[in-house]
């Protein structure tokens, strides 16, 4: 007997044995696939935006004198005080400045004591007609220059005093201070740039904010005269920076422009943060989180949704229990996990859920509890 032929009498016969043994033989278990039933709820959509970092009080500081830089006062990076030295300039001429001024001051002051004793004794004279009415005009024009002359001195003083002070150069906002560029002996000038001084108290996040983005943070109906109030009721904003790490103190809207650019399609926006332990700096950039609710919306898990290319699709389960492809329109919640559809589903519609991607048309997908025993 061929050999092949034996091996198959062989396996008929084993077979046959088992069944007559009453073994049973393994059966198919059919299992139904997991869906769910499309609801319509409401969800928090986050909405991030790359953001940079800037004090809401950054000064410039520059001298309003011209001189050697004598001292420098604070260090790159220092936390200041309104009000706190920061650089100290030559001040030797201006202190010679001021010293010619209070001289030239005391010369008008006794110009215009002599001035004045003269116009009053040419008063008295001309009283008594002893003098003539052009000496007593001429004497009172004479006394009027004096004062006029006391006057521009004590200018001269105010404005050397004021000069003097700017020797010394001051924080006019609290915060910390930036680079440093000059060294103590530079000859400065009001064109040189000593440092930034960033007001960090309070921080502002600039961001660019899309059509989109707008038109969800401001509904419709919101009149132009209200937009102000309706931002400033705008949800809190989180500020991630870099690393990952998550600012401890929440933003809020502080200022929308009210024009489109057009080659972006974005306006500008900033939000201010607090800043109590001087964490933020100018400069840093990061995200700001947003989470703006979205009512009466039907989300469904991302892996119940199958890519076709640039098509997306789900199975919607028939009523005898077999899946039909059904292309839908989706938009991202951020979350990672669902999506909001727009278009293709209805409320109430049972879709394959986990699986989707093992479905083909027709397939049956639900198979009673009966049929699986």
């Amino acid at each position: 007997m061929n050999k092949n032929l034996k091996l198959l009498v062989c396996s008929i016969g084993i077979t046959t044995g088992l069944l007559s043994c009453g073994v049973d033989m393994p059966k198919e278990t059919q299992t139904s696939y997991e869906t769910m039933t499309v609801k319509k709820s409401d969800i928090e959509l986050p909405y991030k935006f790359s953001a940079r970092m800037k004090g809401q009080n950054d000064v410039t500081v520059t001298p309003q004198v011209s001189g050697q830089l004598m001292k420098i006062c604070v260090t790159e990076g220092q936390q200041v005080k309104k009000g706190q030295t920061l650089f100290i300039i030559d001040s030797r001429n201006a202190q010679l400045e001021l010293e010619a001024a209070q001289a030239n001051l005391q010369a008008a002051l006794a110009a215009e004591s002599s001035a004045k004793l003269e116009y009053e004794s040419n008063k008295n004279l001309f009283d008594k007609k002893i003098v003539s009415r052009y000496m007593l005009d001429n004497s009172e024009n004479s006394y009027k220059q004096a004062q006029a002359s006391v006057v521009q001195a004590r200018a001269s003083v105010n404005r050397a005093k004021v000069n003097l002070g700017f020797c010394t150069i001051t924080a006019t906002v609290p915060g910390v201070i930036g680079e440093i560029p000059v060294r103590i002996g530079d000859q400065v000038s009001p064109m040189t740039q000593l440092t930034l001084l960033s007001g960090n108290t309070t921080m502002y996040a600039e961001i660019s904010i899309t059509e989109a983005a707008i038109e969800n943070m401001v509904k419709e109906g919101v009149k132009a005269s209200d937009i102000e109030k309706h931002i400033a009721q705008l949800p809190p904003a989180t500020f991630i920076m870099k690393n990952g790490t998550e600012y401890p103190h929440k933003g809020r809207f502080a200022s929308l422009t009210g024009v489109v650019n057009t080659s972006t399609g974005s306006m500008t926006a900033k939000l201010s943060f607090p800043n109590p332990d001087g964490l933020l700096y100018s400069g840093i950039q990061g995200t700001i989180v947003m989470n703006f609710g979205e009512k009466g919306v039907m989300v469904i898990p991302q892996y119940a949704v199958v890519r076709l290319q640039d098509k997306s699709q789900v199975y919607k389960v028939k009523a005898d229990s077999t899946a039909t492809a059904v292309e839908v329109t989706t938009e991202d919640t951020g979350n990672g996990k669902d999506f909001i559809v727009t278009s293709g589903l209805n409320e109430g519609d049972v879709i394959v859920a986990t699986g989707a991607n093992n479905v083909t048309e027709g397939m049956k997908v639900l198979f009673p509890e009966a049929e699986k025993k």
